[in-house]
């Protein structure tokens, strides 16, 4: 099957961390890499202010169906547009994510205060936004692939475990050392699971 593949950046905003995992997947799947203005050090524009917008944006690249592959802050986007388009998404896989529920309790470690040093110049809303989508994971029974490293203090295993939990349909694979740059870092010992996940051969 030819795969249209929608990747999603996490709050560094560029598109090109999806780059080296795109490159390993079949050539003939067509692909978009998205990424956040306004985030990280992409220019700003004026029709992104918000959670919302950023779904909006990724929601008006989605065709029918779209496998959405997406990191951090974009695996909120990802379960935000399986949640409002479910039928035009045919596969998730979310990665290093808080998949939005609550992460600290699951002993993560807060990355506003290093992000804004790193990033001066991003939007507000990114440090700001405090979505919560835990009460309607259920209903998003979309087969997911949830990618996790196991040395990541921005989103712990123990976060993929309870997303494990509440996604009907999700499987959890985890990356011995990874960070929470492994999905960019490590690309080539991800793109296997990936391809399996999505029905091809690596």
């Amino acid at each position: 099957m030819n795969h249209h593949v929608l990747f999603l950046p996490g709050a560094g905003g560029a598109a090109s961390f999806w780059h080296p995992l795109g490159a390993l997947l079949p050539a003939s799947w067509r692909k978009t890499y998205l990424s956040w203005p306004g985030l990280g050090h992409e220019p700003h524009e004026p029709g992104l202010q918000s959670l919302d917008d950023a779904v909006a944006h990724a929601a008006s690249r989605l065709e029918s169906p779209s496998v959405v592959v997406a990191q951090s802050m974009g695996g909120v986007v990802a379960v935000r547009l399986a949640l409002a388009h479910p039928e035009r998404i045919s596969h998730l896989i979310l990665t290093a994510t808080s998949g939005g529920i609550d992460v600290a309790s699951h002993g993560a470690s807060d990355w506003r205060a290093s992000y804004r040093a790193e990033y001066p110049k991003a939007a507000e809303w990114i440090l700001s936004d405090r979505t919560d989508l835990s009460a309607e994971l259920h209903r998003i029974s979309i087969p997911t692939l949830l990618l996790w490293g196991d040395a990541d203090p921005i989103s712990p295993v123990a976060v993929g475990h309870r997303l494990e939990q509440l996604l009907p349909r999700a499987r959890l694979r985890v990356l011995a050392g990874g960070d929470h740059m492994f999905a960019r870092d490590r690309a080539a010992e991800i793109s296997t699971w990936v391809t399996e996940h999505l029905g091809a051969h690596p």
